[in-house]
């Protein structure tokens, strides 16, 4: 494999794990934070937030197609993640060492990415569902 190849499979694994991460924060900010905020008592806080940012409102309107986008991603990301992982590094050993500090990021964030949906996923459907079903 030559230097150029594997520079560009890791610039798209990090875009991928950027969107990755863009798009389960976005699960976030659509359905994790309001029903945080009105869970603890805050909903004066959620009421004068989306006030602020009416945009939270279309967000939690589309909550579905978030999640199944968010999960697209992550599931893509995951594959680069799990392709690249076997990609050797350049022979050079600042090179090597650059290569392999560009993976430990790019799990880092691929984690964190997977953790924040989790979290999302919770807020928006598992807890709503158990509350119905204890009523």
């Amino acid at each position: 494999m030559t230097l150029s190849k594997n520079t560009q499979i890791f610039k798209s694994n990090k875009l991928v794990n950027y969107l990755a991460l863009f798009t389960s924060t976005g699960t976030i900010f659509c359905c994790a934070l309001p029903a945080l905020l009105v869970s603890i008592g805050a909903g004066a806080a959620l009421g004068s937030l989306i006030s602020i940012f009416p945009q939270l409102i279309i967000l939690s309107t589309y909550k579905i197609p978030i999640f199944i986008g968010a999960f697209i991603m992550l599931i893509i990301s995951g594959i680069m993640q799990s392709h690249s992982r076997f990609e050797p590094c350049p022979v050079d050993k600042k090179l090597a060492a650059t290569c392999m500090q560009a993976r430990k990021v790019s799990m880092v964030i691929y984690f964190a990415s997977v953790g924040i949906f989790l979290i999302g996923l919770l807020f928006a459907f598992i807890i709503p569902f158990l509350m119905k079903a204890s009523v």
